[in-house]
């Protein structure tokens, strides 16, 4: 199996480019920088991150072209492929890439705003829609959870 998940930031800008023919497609390039999860030393500065080389294509691209800048905190989910080429000096280049098949936000506009990295997994899905309107908080209490009545742990399956 051959499957990818990753979550971070853009490191910049993607570069978007359409294919040639009949029904053009497009390309977006784009590399993510993903936190390293390691132990933290006395002084706490041991935080590294890997950059991450990503290609989304077609839809997936168009929506890269359109909503993501440096900066944009989102989660990848795809595939591995590796290749190789030959460049003009005659070396064999070997790369790696993760082709997406899933992206969407991982933090709201307003978290991104304010610098707040907890924001919201899929408020804005790039799935089928491709809708940029994020989805409509939930209406509750200030702490942010749910009132759930006591008498519902009659119902539920486990205790």
């Amino acid at each position: 199996m051959n499957k990818v998940v990753l979550m971070g930031r853009l490191t910049r800008d993607p570069n978007v480019r359409y294919s040639q023919g009949e029904n053009p497609m497009a390309v977006a390039r784009f590399t993510l920088a993903v936190d390293r999860r390691r132990r933290r030393s006395e002084n706490g500065d041991d935080q590294t991150a890997d950059f991450i080389s990503c290609v989304a294509f077609g839809k997936q691209g168009e929506f890269v072209e359109k909503y993501a800048h440096k900066g944009t905190k989102f989660c990848v989910s795809g595939r591995i492929q590796t290749g190789s080429y030959t460049n003009k000096e005659g070396q064999t280049v070997y790369t790696t890439d993760v082709v997406c098949e899933e992206l969407e936000f991982a933090e709201s506009k307003n978290a991104q705003a304010s610098g707040d990295s907890f924001g919201g997994f899929g408020e804005n899905r790039s799935g089928n829609s491709g809708s940029s309107a994020p989805a409509p908080a939930p209406q509750g209490p200030e702490d942010g959870f749910m009132n759930i009545p006591d008498e519902i742990d009659d119902e539920l399956p486990f205790n």
